[in-house]
């Protein structure tokens, strides 16, 4: 049974958890925030509208999206200045995680008032616990940039982690990005797929990452609803492979450009070739020219040792 609140809400901006799918996970303190602020803030007021009037809940709602949050914010925080409370919610889940409502926080905060949080559903924390993956942290990074070049340099900057890194992604795009982590981590790690969590068809789908395109393209609901991916920790075999095979690559690319240029020069031209850290790419070269100097002298002892032939 729920216990009405209003003579304790105090004026604050609330930041309130809503159902990803199954209304049944709205929580009691949820409700009855939204049931007793003055306001409630939402993304789309007809998404919001829907679960309000299938809770009975009739609290008066402004708009706050993507497009007006900069200039909604100032609006939230002169009714709080008044002494109103107000419910910031998304969609569905929590807001300001890849949503609306950081810009909303800030302010708020930035004007000396307070925020409460209301926590409850996350699709990030869904699949996280659900995943198996949750274990020694995560490096969570919302939605990737929508172009092809720009994705795969925001992964590229991620490869050398050593984390399980979380994405978030939509139907249309799934696909392609999918492909650009293979092509990124290639055979290094293992993805959980996780979509329409808590909705009828909801999927948990681990697969190597290698063959997690073909899984996607082996069914049509297979691509169809919201996604949140999970990269697992690079394998401690997959991860020395790879690496030997990098400082092997290195390697050849610098032997190359040493015996055409100076040594400045060939690691330069080194670094932005491979992307390596220049220290590491200017160590390399200093023990490739050290090589044939250490084995010249070698030769020359041993012949001075034996004598003429």
């Amino acid at each position: 049974m729920i216990t009405r609140q209003e003579a304790e809400l105090e004026s604050a901006l609330y930041v309130v958890a809503t159902p990803i799918g199954n209304l049944g996970d709205i929580t009691l303190r949820a409700l009855e925030t939204l049931k007793t602020v003055d306001v409630i803030a939402a993304e789309d007021t007809r998404m919001t509208r829907n679960l309000l009037s299938h809770f009975g809940v009739n609290t008066r709602m402004i708009a706050v999206h993507e497009h007006n949050e900069r200039n909604a914010a100032q609006g939230i925080v002169n009714l709080l200045q008044q002494g109103q409370s107000v419910a910031l919610v998304t969609d569905a889940g929590t807001p300001a995680v890849s949503d609306p409502g950081a810009i909303v926080v800030a302010a708020v905060h930035a004007a000396g008032l307070k925020v409460i949080p209301i926590p409850g559903p996350s699709a990030l924390i869904a699949a996280i616990s659900a995943s198996g993956e949750g274990e020694h942290g995560f490096a969570f990074h919302g939605f990737l940039p929508a172009t092809a070049g720009e994705r795969k340099r925001a992964l590229a900057r991620l490869k050398e982690s050593p984390e399980t890194l979380v994405f978030y992604e939509s139907p249309h795009r799934i696909v392609e990005c999918i492909a650009s982590l293979h092509e990124v981590f290639a055979d290094t790690r293992d993805l959980v797929i996780c979509r329409e969590l808590t909705k009828k068809f909801e999927t948990i789908q681990r697969v190597r990452l290698a063959d997690a395109v073909a899984w996607l393209e082996a069914d049509d609901n297979n691509r169809r609803g919201e996604f949140v991916l999970i990269l697992s920790r690079p394998s401690m075999g997959a991860a020395s492979g790879v690496e030997m095979a990098e400082a092997q690559a290195l390697e050849r690319t610098l032997q190359v450009l040493l015996a055409e240029l100076p040594l400045k020069q060939a690691v330069a031209l080194a670094v932005k070739l491979t992307g390596k850290k220049k220290n590491k790419v200017y160590e390399m070269a200093l023990a490739i020219k050290a090589a044939p100097d250490a084995a010249a002298a070698a030769t020359h002892d041993t012949q001075a040792r034996e004598g003429p032939a």
